[in-house]
């Protein structure tokens, strides 16, 4: 058996703002650092001791990681980035306050963007604040791969190529791996994992700061689809939290 640990990051600024962030960098709330520190001492509790950490490049991934693994007793563990993990990118949207894209553009449309698979948003300006082709940490990617925009389908045909090449093969050497990265590139994930539908996919909201345990088969593949929250009732309720984004209002929910 092989052990896999999925994590969202804690909170960020922006996910208290409700505004789409996708590769815009932002750092954890103090409630996203009490998620990170939480998830930890979960880690811990459950007996759960990763050897092999890979989060994006992203502050909100890198700093959530850093902090779980503190609080795990296990602060030095290798850590490896890589911006195949990364968030999608959310194009125009990025910055923009999720209950106002829902009433410009209507349930449905918004819907696609957040949850479908194949729908992009609007590509971003070039040489926009949400361009990155001048943050240092892309530096050597050229610049084709940079998106200005994604879908699911984009996010997952960049992050698979990771999974074989980096993440499996420390499953297979029998080390407890743990993945600490975004919403949507742990749909991917999950998705790719549990052979999701498409409607599946639609339905599937991952929660910020709540360890997601995976057991596999020699095969890697899950022995119990969708795996297990190590706080399953927290977890539901940061869920309906995730799915409810766009209908409440800034400031009436957290």
């Amino acid at each position: 058996m092989r052990t896999l640990i999925l994590l969202r990051h804690g909170e960020s600024a922006w996910n208290s703002k409700n505004l789409f962030t996708g590769w815009i960098d932002v750092d954890l709330t103090p409630r996203g650092e009490e998620q990170a520190r939480d998830s930890g001492t979960l880690l811990r509790s459950a007996g759960l001791l990763p050897r092999s950490v890979h989060t994006s490049v992203l502050t909100r991934a890198v700093r959530t990681a850093r902090l779980a693994m503190t609080a795990a007793g296990l602060a030095h563990t290798p850590v490896a980035r890589h911006w195949r993990l990364n968030e999608r990118h959310y194009g125009a949207l990025q910055g923009r306050e999720k209950s106002e894209i829902l009433r410009e553009f209507g349930e449905e449309r918004f819907r696609q963007w957040r949850r479908s698979y194949d729908a992009a948003p609007p590509p971003a300006p070039e040489g926009g604040t949400a361009d990155v082709a001048h943050d240092p940490r892309y530096a050597d990617l050229p610049r084709e791969l940079l998106p200005r925009t994604e879908s699911l389908a984009d996010v997952t045909a960049r992050l698979l190529p990771y999974w074989h090449e980096a993440v499996v093969p420390d499953l297979r050497a029998g080390r407890t791996v743990l993945v600490v990265a975004h919403s949507n590139s742990l749909r991917a994930l999950v998705a790719h994992l549990d052979r999701l539908s498409r409607d599946e996919l639609l339905e599937l909201n991952i929660p910020t700061g709540m360890p997601l345990r995976y057991d596999l088969d020699e095969e890697l593949a899950p022995l119990v689809r969708g795996g297990r929250y190590l706080d399953p009732r927290a977890a539901a309720e940061g869920a309906a939290e995730v799915a409810d984004q766009g209908r409440r209002r800034l400031g009436t929910t957290r």
